[in-house]
């Protein structure tokens, strides 16, 4: 694909979603027209008006870095009082009487200031990053008040001039509400452009913006120019309409000030911070008349709004509208995918060239964590157009592998090849523009965006209009082509409008290893793809990844091995952080080491074993009629389900057939919209999650979710501080540790520097901690290797004697083989219920039940 792209025309649904927002702008048009008059109305002047239209603009600009780009300022006057001391000493020393040359040079000096600032404070992130606005807000008032001679000090700098056409206050009025027209317009534009959307996407996910190839120290340091400049322009126009200015708009309060505005009128949304501005105004010269502590009383509610409306006005709006919109329920994200044969990967998505020899090469790789050497001289090559799986039991090092080869990690020694080129020690964007992609462990997505964003996002950092900010991101024909085949090939089409958050784990997996192959990498690294899949979907995507290894190299790690053994070209087997086995597969499967440090006895042996059940007639959880939603998508249908008393049950379906959401809504995360839920005698409907915990259910969400910085001993103290109600068994660490005793040599050890299988063990002990009757176990196996797998299905067989088990899993074999009953679910309702030895023997049962 070469050439310039032509302007793709517009889609019905495309048009109607430019002419909605294109309304903000009309609107805003209307409001500044008639904003004079309505406040006239009630009894302010016309420069109240215009101080209105000035703090609009300047909270617009600050929101382009709180809103857009998740960048919390909370210095953002020192930018308006720059751009008011700039055009007031530039008019008083320089032009007097003008007004257009020391605006274009206040304008000037806040850029480049901005453009200094920017580059020193954005070295450091999240809380940091805001400190250090604070500090820098702090540092130039102290400057501004005591440099008597350039700024007036306490006096500050008066008599300022505007042209003779502009002395009546409505005329300054309307030439100040022209410019904020136009710089609305302007940022309206920015916001659909490439620039503007890549900003939303590091709000969202910055990382996963980095391994799409966006160099994001970049974008935000663009963001933070303009959100100066714009802040800046406030300010100059400020200092014009009051003919004066001084060091309180540098002030910390001030800043406050003008964050509280945006936070009140709704960050999120285009106009909201303009509405917060306004109604800040507002409350300022209604409540002074009464009492000089008005500001006190603007914090209180500021505090309000962050507790009970963190979408600001907008949001408050949107909820009275509500009744008076009829919003459609719909099904769960993942019903209305279609699926169809992928084939080949697109050519489009094929990078040029072609290697004799290996394409990937790490030669002695190294990396410690402390004292702990996670990868010890690693080397390996990939060849050109073949699978190449690496894999190893649970801690070996495989994933801390691929964050090197990718960038997330610089290793301490070895070196990197991508085609004869050097990449180690590289930043991520920098490995992925140089041909390296990769999907991730645990789904790495834009949640909050949808399907279709996020595949556009990652097909748009390889455009040549990736860093543009004003052509129309919607707009380029090759991005849109390129996602809607992506969309096709990957099996995500009929779903392209749903939020990435709200697909089911198996639809995530999918859309992560999309987004890897948008990136039109030279070597693309999967990291278990199958893992969270039903037993259909592990199929076409396994097929899907052979097929694509034919035209891009692919190096994978993968727990499910019999699909490794007959898909892979090459295996390496790491161990201990060290490779075991470097060659065919023959040769990783028929290695005694690879036997006895990761094979363990195999899913079919651990199956195989007769297990005696102890559940017991008496009902421990009855749900009744169960609905529950995710917004307007209906994903539990009239669910009605039944646990014993030491009895376990597989909850079992295909990819968002709505497992974990039942799981979720026994915990309270997703409380139902309609039905009934009864554990032990008492109706837990509604109950928030933390009283449901210390009434006795334990749960352990698919990716673990542990405490990460605390240790193994502090993850479970956590787990048992609040859940001491004599509610089921009690499990004190003794106990705990008698079913997970490998957990004592790592209970001084930081969770996220365990193993994954270590991980999963302490996720399981944290929600037995305490008093537990029930536990809920959301894909206890994914991401496992099998010897791992056994030792925690082993874990789990001896647990049934002790609680009752609610278990999700896609390892059908095992599930079936653990569990008493099997209940079987189908786009949010019960299919099937009945034993699960009826399906572990009856294999056209199994098919016709589960779909397979």
């Amino acid at each position: 694909m070469s050439g310039t792209a032509e302007p793709l025309p517009l889609a019905m649904p495309q048009r109607g979603l430019i002419l909605r927002e294109s309304r903000q702008l009309w609107a805003a048009l209307a409001a500044l027209i008639v904003l004079p008059f309505a406040l006239d109305a009630i009894g302010l002047t016309l420069i109240t008006a215009t101080d209105v239209v000035i703090f609009a603009l300047a909270v617009l600009g600050l929101n382009i870095l709180v809103g857009w780009t998740g960048l919390v300022s909370f210095g953002h006057g020192a930018w308006f009082g720059i751009g008011a001391y700039a055009v007031a000493i530039l008019q008083t020393r320089l032009a007097p009487g003008d007004m257009a040359v020391p605006l274009v040079g206040a304008l000037a000096i806040t850029g480049l200031a901005a453009l200094a600032g920017g580059a020193l404070i954005l070295r450091r992130r999240g809380v940091y990053f805001s400190l250090l606005t604070l500090a820098f807000t702090a540092m130039l008032y102290a400057i501004a008040f005591r440099w008597t001679d350039l700024t007036g000090g306490e006096n500050g700098i008066g008599n300022l001039h505007r042209w003779e056409a502009l002395q009546q206050p409505g005329a300054h009025y309307a030439a100040v509400s022209a410019i904020a027209f136009l710089v609305l317009v302007g940022l309206w534009r920015f916001r659909r452009s490439p620039m503007g959307t890549v900003l939303v996407a590091i709000r969202e996910n910055e990382q996963r913006a980095g391994f799409l190839g966006y160099a994001t120290n970049r974008y935000k340091l663009a963001a933070f120019v303009l959100s100066a400049l714009i802040t800046g322009l406030a300010g100059a126009l400020s200092a014009y309409s009051h003919r004066f200015t001084s060091a309180d708009p540098i002030s910390i309060a001030f800043s406050g000030e003008l964050l509280a505005m945006v936070v009140i009128g709704g960050m999120r949304s285009f106009l909201g911070p303009a509405l917060g501005a306004l109604f800040y105004i507002l409350f300022r010269e209604f409540l002074s008349i009464y009492t000089a502590d008005w500001l006190l009383y603007f914090g209180l509610l500021f505090v309000a709004f962050i507790v009970f409306s963190p979408d600001g006005l907008v949001g408050i709006a949107a909820r009275l509208m509500r009744p008076f919109r009829r919003v459609p329920s719909e099904s769960a994200a993942m019903s209305a995918r279609r699926a169809g044969a992928s084939g080949r990967v697109p050519a489009r998505f094929i990078a040029e060239g072609r290697a004799d020899g290996p394409v990937l090469v790490a030669e002695d790789i190294r990396k410690s964590f402390g004292p702990v050497a996670a990868v010890r001289g690693v080397s390996f090559a990939v060849a050109d157009r073949t699978l190449h799986a690496l894999i190893g039991p649970n801690g070996a090092g495989k994933t801390t592998a691929f964050n090197l080869l990718s960038g997330l990690f610089r290793p301490n020694a070895g070196r990197i090849l991508l085609d004869g080129r050097e990449i180690a020690g590289l930043e991520p964007h920098a490995i992925t523009r140089a041909g390296l992609g990769r999907s991730f462990q645990i789904t790495n997505l834009f949640p909050g965006l949808s399907v279709e964003e996020n595949v556009r996002l990652a097909v748009q950092a390889r455009h040549p209009a990736h860093m543009s900010p004003w052509r129309d991101a919607l707009g380029v024909r090759e991005i849109a082509d390129d996602t809607a085949e992506l969309l096709r090939w990957t099996g995500l089409a009929g779903i392209e409008k749903a939020e990435a958050g709200s697909l089911s784990y198996g639809g995530q997996r999918l859309l992560d290893m999309g987004l890897a192959l948008a990136t039109r990498p030279r070597v693309l690294l999967l990291d278990e793809p199958l893992a969270g899949l039903a037993a259909a979907e592990r199929e076409r995507v396994g097929d899907l990844i052979k097929a694509l290894s034919a035209d891009i190299p692919v190096l994978l790690v993968e727990h499910d091995i019999d699909r490794v053994f007959r898909l892979a070209d090459r295996v390496t087997v790491m161990a201990d952080g060290a490779v075991l086995v470097d060659g065919s597969v023959a040769d990783a499967r028929d290695d005694e080491r690879v036997q006895a440090v990761y094979l363990g006895s195999g899913t079919e042996a651990i199956a195989a074993k007769p297990r005696a059940s102890a559940a017991a007639p008496e009902t421990l959880l009855s749900m009744a009629g169960v609905d529950t939603f995710y917004g307007k998508s209906h994903i539990l249908n009239g669910v009605d389900l039944t646990v014993h008393k030491g009895e376990v049950v597989a909850l079992l379906g295909r990819n968002g057939a709505g497992k974990s959401t039942l799981l979720k809504t026994l915990i309270g995360t997703a409380p139902p919209a309609a039905g009934r839920i009864v554990l032990a005698g008492q109706d837990i409907a509604g109950l928030t999650p933390d009283r449901i915990a210390r009434l006795g259910i334990g749960y352990v969400p698919q990716g673990r979710a542990l405490f990460s910085g605390m240790s193994v001993a502090e993850n479970l103290g956590l787990g048992r501080l609040r859940r001491l109600t004599g509610a089921g068994i009690h499990w004190d660490e003794d106990k705990v540790l008698e079913f997970f005793p490998r957990l004592k040599q790592r209970w001084t050890v930081d969770a996220a520097r365990l193993s994954g299988g270590e991980q999963q063990m302490v996720a399981v002990a944290r929600a037995l901690s305490g008093d537990t009757r029930l536990l809920l176990l959301d894909e206890p196996f994914e991401g496992l290797s099998p010897a791992v797998t056994e030792e925690l299905f082993e874990a789990f067989d001896r647990l049934r004697r002790e609680i009752a088990i609610i278990l999700v899993d896609h390892h059908l074999d095992l599930a079936l083989a653990l569990s008493d009953r099997t209940v079987a679910l189908e786009r949010g309702s019960v299919q099937w219920t009945g034993e699960s030895r009826l399906l572990r023997e009856d294999q056209d049962l199994r098919r016709k039940v589960l779909w397979l």
